[in-house]
């Protein structure tokens, strides 16, 4: 599944290496490894999150920012939601059902898949494409976009995933001057990166992520990329940020069924 690993040059065109953390997410959200808390409204660890090699204060400043980003109840019911990345493909998805739309104006191209059946209708210049290897390419081309596309907006959701290990990294200062909790974020035998390695800086004061960098590996010394989290809003009931500074997550949108009434059939 890789493509061209990300760098910070080519933040863009490397869609496939945030897939980490991403890997089993569909299938946590819809098949209910979350419903043994329907009624709570802290950030429940997903099965398979490393519990025991995670510290405390990390786990307790996790559940702040999933309270913060609007709490555990509200991002479980969510139904719909809708973003335009960096102004080059635009997803809609059902986060119930776990299917995604994804409309690329640039190759008039449009991927309507189910995210864990992996089955999708592909339409290119208007037309359905049927060649099973055209199909294929473009099934996994849509399934990547979406790992990597989701993740950047949503990733404070997703502290306590499968595989992830959680560290307490102690109290630093963002790039704009924000006093901050850093966490480190690792993996175990999930996702298609399972080397790479995440640091996230936390605002002290109202526990919104302010800050992230991305490493390659675990062990690599500097990272890929170090960019901002800023200018959240309210959509619905969840609190997001589309701003990483030189990159834009636009036209967000969380809504409470399908626009349009009617999803893709396939």
């Amino acid at each position: 599944m890789k493509m061209s690993i990300f760098d910070s040059k080519r933040p863009l065109k490397a869609f496939t290496k945030i897939s980490s953390l991403f890997l089993m997410f569909v299938t946590v959200v819809s098949c209910g490894q979350y419903d043994k808390a329907e009624n709570a409204n802290t950030n429940i660890a997903a099965e398979g999150f490393n519990i025991e090699e995670s510290d405390a204060k990390a786990i307790a400043i996790a559940d702040s920012v999933m309270k913060a980003m609007g709490g555990y109840k509200n991002w479980k019911n969510t139904a719909v939601i809708q973003w335009n990345f960096f102004g080059q493909r635009v997803h809609t998805w059902n986060k119930q059902t776990g299917r995604d739309s994804i409309h690329i104006p640039s190759q008039n191209l449009k991927i309507d898949m189910n995210l864990q059946s992996q089955e999708a209708t592909i339409y290119k210049n208007g037309g359905e494409m049927v060649a099973p290897d055209s199909v294929q390419k473009y099934r996994q081309m849509g399934y990547e976009m979406w790992v990597n596309d989701s993740y950047w907006l949503l990733m404070p959701f997703k502290l306590k995933e499968s595989g992830v290990t959680l560290n307490y990294m102690g109290s630093d200062t963002t790039k704009e001057g924000t006093e901050a909790h850093k966490l480190q974020l690792t993996f175990d035998k999930v996702g298609v990166t399972p080397s790479n390695k995440y640091l996230i800086w936390v605002d002290e004061s109202d526990y919104l992520v302010r800050q992230w960098a991305y490493f390659r590996n675990a062990d690599a010394k500097q990272p890929g990329f170090t960019l901002p989290w800023k200018n959240y809003q309210k959509y619905d009931s969840l609190m997001l940020s589309g701003d990483r500074g030189a990159y834009q997550i636009e036209d967000i949108r969380v809504m409470k069924a399908w626009p349009g009434g009617a999803e893709f059939a396939n």
